[in-house]
């Protein structure tokens, strides 16, 4: 950090304020940012790919993954199995990369997981360099430093979910819109809308969500005529439309035997996936909405919803570290700016991330339940707003020093007065989060040791202050808001503290925590090729009686199935999809197969609804003893055989 010119109030003198809060990137501050940046980008590759032999792949689409990496059919419209017989329950595009990564090296846990570090690492890139063209290399270092420590995106860049993609993509969106903000030209607001169409193919709604605050701060913000600022938008906004809805256009034209049934719809339409099972019904009561199968949102969320969610004991260590930092760089980012030209590039950013924020704490607010994982989203938000406003509010801390006018004095140093509040603030807010767990008991003293180190020295400033001790006071506050999320983020390395395969969670906290220290062991993960000793069994004793039937074996929903994908890449029937529920194969379907010699094992499991298909089998196969197949306790698996040997 360079020393900071005497000038006036930044507050009445624009330009000067851009200078301060922007300096050039020269002597010191062209030798200290390169390193800088490799060193967060090279913590960031060590935080997520640690372990990543041993990566938490989510049990159902790990599944998938392997068998989208087998075959073309199953790779672009998601089928669960290698025969494409039913897809997942989500659009594939989150998991393309990972099925390519593991077409490419084969079927090993890290080649799944591989994909999701370097999203991770790119979105911390990314989130640099976005920040630094809006607030300068300071603010884009604590950005990117705070988006790299953040609980929740360790954990989450560590596992197959596809919220890391849509981070990453959303991010990309937002460097786009805020080139387009600053001139003219079409293209940014064309990329723009590419990457918004891009992110919905990765986790469909949730990409649009942005976009209302895209569009309010491109009109309010960008250059041109308000017709002119509305019809780039408009186009932008179309080609994002376009993007996003191509996949399920393609899915709606294919003949039906031409690809997978769509789980989680009752009429195999990709609109009732996207807008009903991933749409409304995770809104309303109603649990079928739009075509959606029964029981679509309630089986697969976990609570966290109201307007405390974000700042409850579970999801709050996890991401709301810098929540009242980000609110209050909000607020004074756009009050300090009131009076300044529309086109404000400064306050612009303070608009775009404080409604990003804004919008998705709403949103998550009002669902009918979020996993934990799902405010990962929020975290480039925060750290951008943390990062650019301890930059403003050390801007003004400098400007408040050089005001030379009498009648400013008073308010500038009261805005002096903003850095140090800033740090007590978020440090105690810090110490609430830690508070019902005292899970660290050793950093919340550093925190605070840190936070007064840097609240003296900044209000000691005197005429004779050394620059350097300056600097160090700025350094201990931004160490003493980091130290505590740091330490959660690093606690995750340990199994013990990263949460299940399915709800990736930081620290203490959570269901999975609770269960493995009952069972005084970390929670088991599962990689691809790791079958256990009694899946090994059942599939040697399925493949050993497989003559010419289609499918290996049919499964009573995807529970039964995933560790047989995870393990061998076949044709497996998944019958009822993820949930049970979904309405593919129905009895009939299942007795034609068994009849045509397509089909002849079927795994049924007690965890898991009863369903017409079921029953069939229940009435008209024969169980298979456990020790046939080498296994002396099935769990609660049966299986059965339709057609057994005369």
């Amino acid at each position: 950090m360079t020393a900071v010119p005497a000038a006036p109030h930044p507050g009445k003198h624009p330009a000067h304020w851009v200078a301060i809060i922007r300096p050039k990137l020269s002597g010191d501050a062209a030798t200290w940012e390169r390193p800088a940046l490799a060193a967060v980008l090279a913590l960031a590759a060590g935080l997520y790919t640690w372990g990543i032999r041993h990566a938490a792949l989510h049990p159902f689409y790990g599944a998938a993954i392997r068998s989208m990496a087998g075959s073309w059919r199953a790779f672009f419209f998601g089928g669960l199995d290698t025969s494409g017989s039913i897809s997942i329950d989500k659009l594939p595009g989150a998991f393309w990369p990972d099925a390519l990564s593991v077409w490419l090296f084969g079927p090993h846990t890290w080649a799944a997981a591989l994909p999701q570090d370097v999203e991770g690492v790119l979105t911390v890139w990314l989130l640099h360099r976005i920040v630094r063209a809006w607030a300068g290399p300071i603010a884009a270092l604590i950005a990117a430093l705070a988006l790299t420590l953040t609980p929740i995106t360790v954990v989450l860049n560590r596992a197959t979910i596809p919220d890391t993609a849509l981070t990453l993509l959303l991010v990309a969106a937002a460097g786009s819109l805020q080139k387009a903000m600053r001139s003219k030209r079409l293209l940014p607001m064309i990329t723009c809308g590419i990457w918004v169409g891009l992110a919905f193919q990765a986790k469909m709604l949730q990409a649009w969500l942005i976009l209302p605050v895209f569009a309010a701060v491109h009109e309010v913000v960008a250059p041109g005529t308000p017709l002119n600022r509305a019809l780039r938008f408009l186009l932008g906004s179309a080609v994002a439309l376009a993007i996003s809805c191509l996949w399920m256009l393609i899915a709606l034209v294919t003949p039906v035997p031409d690809r997978p049934y769509l789980d989680g719809t009752s009429n195999n339409d990709p609109f009732a996936l996207v807008f009903g099972y991933n749409g409304l019904s995770r809104f309303t009561s109603d649990s079928t909405a739009l075509g959606a199968v029964a029981g679509s949102s309630t089986s697969r969320t976990t609570g966290n919803t109201g307007w405390n969610m974000l700042i409850n004991h579970t999801v709050g260590p996890q991401v709301a570290w810098l929540l009242p930092l980000a609110v209050l760089a909000t607020l004074l980012g756009i009050l300090w700016r009131t009076g300044q030209p529309r086109t404000d590039p400064l306050r612009a950013g303070f608009l775009l991330w404080g409604g990003w924020l804004g919008v998705h704490a709403l949103v998550f607010s009002s669902s009918n339940g979020n996993h934990a994982y799902y405010t990962a989203v929020l975290a480039p938000a925060l750290a951008a707003l943390s990062g650019g406003g301890l930059e403003l509010f050390r801007a003004e801390y400098e400007a408040a020093h050089n005001t030379k006018c009498v009648a400013e004095r008073q308010d500038a140093y009261r805005r002096r007065g903003v850095l140090p509040a800033a740090i007590t603030l978020t440090v105690a807010w810090a110490l609430v989060l830690d508070w019902p767990t005292r899970f660290l008991p050793q950093l919340p003293p550093i925190a605070v040791m840190l936070a007064l180190l840097a609240v003296v020295g900044l209000w000691s400033r005197g005429p004779r202050t050394l620059p350097r001790l300056l600097r160090a006071a700025f350094a201990a506050g931004v160490a003493a808001i980091l130290v505590l999320p740091a330490g959660w983020a690093l606690s995750s390395l340990d199994p013990l503290y990263a949460g299940a395969a399915t709800a990736p969670i930081a620290g203490p906290v959570g269901n999975a925590y609770y269960y493995s220290v009952r069972q005084q062991h970390a929670p088991q993960r599962i990689g691809l090729d790791q079958p256990s000793a009694r899946d090994a069994a059942l599939l040697d004793y399925l493949i050993k009686h497989r003559h010419r039937e289609r499918y290996l074996v049919a499964t009573q929903a995807a529970y039964s199935a995933e560790p047989l994908l995870r393990a061998k890449s076949e044709p497996v029937l998944v019958m009822g999809g993820f949930t049970g529920n979904t309405p593919f194969p129905n009895s009939q379907q299942v007795s034609s197969l068994v009849t045509d010699h397509q089909l002849r094992y079927a795994l049924l499991t007690t965890q898991r609804p009863t369903t017409l298909a079921t029953i069939w089998v229940k009435s008209h196969c024969t169980r298979v003893r456990p020790t046939e197949f080498g296994s002396h306790d099935a769990g609660n698996f049966t299986l059965y055989d339709c057609s057994p040997e005369e």
